[in-house]
């Protein structure tokens, strides 16, 4: 019955078609990715509620094809993505599996950096209208599936962080990109410290596009769905409205308001060395406690990190994704990414212990191997 019911559909439509069928068999309850169509949208929904839905390159796997499906099919004309579960948009890459396979030699912490940031770069140039609603923990791998999209749609319940300097790695995904364009040193401030954004000040620091309270995000998505051959405009109009409706608390000032000109000056540095210099000199207890967490991340993922950054500010989101991508597979052939996941994901004692324990070993010689070229093995991205 079907077979007779495909051959009266035009061929240029088969393909599309196919492919929505094959969506369904993906979209059991335990599939780690649930691919959709609601009217006009393609809905894309992390699924692993009870690991906050932290990415796997299974995910990855499941994601970029249909990326690139809704991309050229004539009936999508926006996708959303969301978190299932309610805690998390997704809390990060499932960096266990990465570190498990990186010490035996696998292939796996070669496929997930560069898989992953092949869909970065694929939400980045993306020709449609693309919805993150980051409605819970957003961090690391979250961080790259939704910033890099035309829209963010924070929540109350939203918590943002770059977290990585504290395990070792750095604030992959693009953030040698995003990072470097916010407002003045937040960018810096938050890649070395991890700081945490919550709620509103998601938006209010140039992260998210949008706020819209938690319970408004069922309807705000219906309203999405029903729109009828939407434009970007008609898209940012949707949004606009719930953000205006989302009025609670908005007189609240950005948490880091009273500490910008601080950041913005104790940060503004020509080395990591520097910003320490300038946090041990200033008497503020807002000084102080930045100088103490920075002091307890990996001393060479925050020069990492600086000099990504630094030479982030002025490359392609393309350039970046090829820098990250040599900064990761440093990071594996590295002691402190192995022993950051230990002790703070797996033994859970918080106390790493770096090598080189100080910032000042950290050579010049071994940051340019850091950023090397990688030869036949780098990842080459195009911007369409």
């Amino acid at each position: 019955m079907l077979g007779s019911r495909l051959r009266l559909i035009p061929a240029n439509r088969l393909p599309v078609i196919l492919q929505h069928l094959r969506m369904s068999s993906l979209a059991s309850a335990d599939a780690e990715v649930l691919l959709a169509k609601h009217g006009c949208s393609g809905v894309i929904t992390l699924n692993r509620p009870k690991a906050l839905n932290a990415l796997n390159l299974n995910m990855v796997r499941l994601i970029y094809p249909q990326l690139t499906v809704w991309e050229d099919d004539p009936e999508t004309f926006l996708v959303i993505i969301k978190g299932a579960g309610g805690k998390a948009f997704c809390a990060g890459g499932d960096i266990v599996a990465v570190t498990e396979d990186g010490k035996v030699g696998g292939s796996l912490a070669r496929d997930f950096f560069r898989e992953e940031y092949i869909v970065n770069n694929a939400i980045g140039t993306f020709r449609k209208p693309y919805v993150a609603l980051i409605d819970g923990i957003t961090m690391g791998g979250g961080v790259g599936l939704s910033v890099h999209g035309h829209f963010r749609v924070a929540s109350e319940k939203t918590v943002f962080a770059m977290p990585e300097t504290a395990i070792g790695l750095f604030p992959d995904v693009g953030g040698g990109y995003f990072l470097p364009r916010l407002p003045g040193q937040i960018g810096l401030f938050l890649a070395l410290t991890g700081f945490r954004l919550k709620g509103r000040d998601v938006q209010k620091a140039g992260i998210a596009t949008h706020f819209v309270e938690s319970q408004k995000i069922p309807s705000l998505e219906k309203d999405l769905f029903t729109l009828k051959s939407p434009s970007k405009d008609d898209i940012t109009d949707v949004l606009d409205t719930y953000h205006k409706e989302s009025a609670a608390n908005d007189n609240q000032p950005f948490i880091l308001a009273e500490h910008l000109d601080k950041i913005n000056s104790l940060f503004s540095a020509n080395s990591v060395e520097e910003i320490l210099e300038n946090l041990k000199k200033d008497d503020s207890p807002f000084a102080h406690q930045q100088l103490k967490t920075i002091l307890k991340m990996s001393p060479t993922s925050l020069k990492v990190t600086f000099r990504q950054l630094k030479s982030g500010s002025s490359l392609t989101l393309q350039e970046v994704l090829t820098m990250e991508y040599r900064l990761s597979q440093a990071s594996m052939k590295g002691h402190d990414f192995y022993e950051g996941v230990r002790a703070v994901v797996i033994d859970k004692d918080q106390n790493p212990k770096w090598k080189p324990e100080r910032i000042k070993d950290v050579t010049e010689e071994y940051l340019d191997s850091c950023f090397a070229s990688l030869g036949s093995r780098d990842l080459i991205l195009s911007s369409k």
